[in-house]
């Protein structure tokens, strides 16, 4: 198998190799590493599913950028970074102006059926995951995958004061549903304060998607501060029942430890044991008394708490093993539940919406709480949790230490097709440029334990990337191209 090696000036880290000698099977690179001055890049001959992306700017993640570089993607991952990369025969290569990470939905309702988006009887343990309708709604997936949104994260039980387990799903609608699902547990979810409509919350469009009725009724302030103390008593519960799991485990150690050493005592004093048995049976029939055997009481085993579902969900919230998202809008409300939360250490909060997060902003950035900001134009007459939010809450949520990440609401799936446009308005209201492309990448990923997988373009990370003709999140910047889990799913002709 052949092989071309390049010393670049930026590349692809490849550390403690060396030149291979004749007849040595080529390496693969495995690592990025900015900053290397000199670093190796080798590239195999085999061409099956390669693409070779080429760009006048290749933006590795935000504040990282290469000039004149390419990016080798082989079999849906990202293999190398760099220039003058040399691409193994057959490979198809693609051009463009910009490459970049393909954007993520941190808060959509484009992906799940459309009644389990409004199921009000939903419980911790609720999956989103087991509602992800492959089916429905493709030319919506196909509108967002070319606006460059790649993947969006959606929640069941919208209404509902407990949504159950959010998921995160690609869009790509050829995919069946477990290509799809990139996480299927995201996070946790849950409402205080939502509008509490009289004929039903959502109303289903003639595309399939929902909005929200208008003509509710927000719910009493008295309720509200009842739904903020179920969010922490939920949370104290999972907290409970992992601390009586952890519990069992560490007594049911020390039992398998006591029982381990009595069976060794017992099998050290055995012969001592049977002898003096012996002379105790012998005593008893010459006086002519039964022999009484003597009673070996073992220590109880400790019982297995009863598993609960429900209460499992909830403790992983509490452990900090999935984030638990919040909507939330009200100034009280956020108020109340920072004060409500402040006592769970591991608790990785994230609050949906936040319309007046700004008067919380300081203890927001303090414990380091991303706020998913909505930012479109809903003005007056709607749900009135929305009637402190503007397009500059992002912006002045950003200024104020808070990070940032961009949804399009959770309720309309047709809004994920315009998260661009409504990060550009953002934008336009003060975001600054990077902090919104940074919310729409590797932010979101990060906040859904994704930027592992995706989210920069950096070697070992899976393909969701996006060539573009001009720099991200400009109004004249359009897509050229999609990649897909390695796939191109979007292309000029589309």
């Amino acid at each position: 198998m052949k092989w071309v090696a390049s010393w670049l000036a930026l590349g692809v880290a490849v550390p403690g190799w060396a030149l291979p000698s004749a007849g040595d099977p080529a390496p693969t690179a495995t690592g990025w590493e900015p900053g290397n001055p000199l670093s190796l890049v080798v590239l195999q001959e085999d061409a099956s599913e390669v693409l070779i992306l080429r760009a006048e700017r290749v933006i590795v993640a935000p504040g990282r950028e290469l000039e004149g570089a390419s990016v080798l993607v082989r079999g849906g991952v990202i293999e190398a970074v760099g220039k003058d990369l040399v691409a193994p025969e057959g490979a198809t290569e693609i051009r463009g102006a910009v490459v970049c990470a393909g954007f993520v939905d941190a808060w959509s309702a484009l992906g799940i059926d459309g009644e389990a988006l409004v199921e009000s009887g939903t419980s911790a343990a609720t999956r989103s995951a087991d509602a992800l309708d492959v089916f429905g709604s493709d030319h919506l997936r196909a509108e967002a995958l070319r606006a460059g949104v790649v993947a969006a994260r959606f929640q069941g039980g919208q209404p509902a004061a407990v949504g159950g387990i959010g998921a995160v799903a690609r869009l790509d609608p050829s995919l069946d549903a477990e290509a799809a699902l990139l996480q299927p547990d995201a996070c946790v979810g849950m409402a205080v304060g939502l509008t509490v409509a009289g004929s039903g919350q959502y109303i289903r469009q003639p595309d399939g998607s929902f909005t929200v009725d208008s003509g509710g009724r927000a719910a009493d302030p008295f309720d509200r501060l009842s739904q903020i103390e179920r969010v922490a008593s939920n949370i104290e519960a999972g907290r409970a029942y992992l601390e009586s799991q952890v519990e069992y485990r560490h007594e049911l150690e020390e039992w398998e430890k006591a029982i381990a050493e009595k069976q060794a005592e017992l099998e050290k004093d055995f012969k001592k044991a049977k002898k003096d048995r012996e002379k105790e049976v012998e005593q008893a029939r010459e006086k002519g008394k039964e022999h009484k055997e003597k009673s070996y009481k073992e220590d109880k085993k400790p019982k297995l708490p009863k598993h609960d579902e429900d209460k499992a969900a909830l403790a992983r919230a509490a452990n900090g093993e999935l984030p638990l998202v919040v909507e939330v809008h009200r100034a009280s409300e956020i108020r109340n539940l920072l004060a409500a939360t402040a006592g769970f250490d591991r608790l990785r909060l994230v609050i949906a919406g936040g319309s007046e997060a700004l008067h919380s902003a300081a203890a927001l950035a303090e414990r380091d709480i991303p706020v998913i900001v909505w930012p479109s134009l809903r003005g007056k007459g709607g749900a009135d949790e929305f009637e402190g939010s503007g397009p500059s809450l992002a912006a002045e949520l950003s200024a104020a230490g808070v990070q940032v990440l961009l949804g399009s609401g959770g309720r309309d799936a047709s809004a994920t097709r315009d998260l661009p446009l409504l990060t550009a308005l953002a934008v336009g209201h003060g975001l600054e440029r990077e902090k919104a492309f940074e919310a729409l990448t590797i932010g979101a990923a990060r906040a859904f334990d994704l930027d592992r997988r995706l989210g920069t373009v950096e070697v070992g990370k899976e393909a969701e990337l996006l060539v573009l003709d001009g720099p991200p999140l400009v109004t004249t910047t359009r897509v050229q191209y999609v990649i897909s889990g390695g796939r191109t799913v979007v292309t000029p002709e589309d």
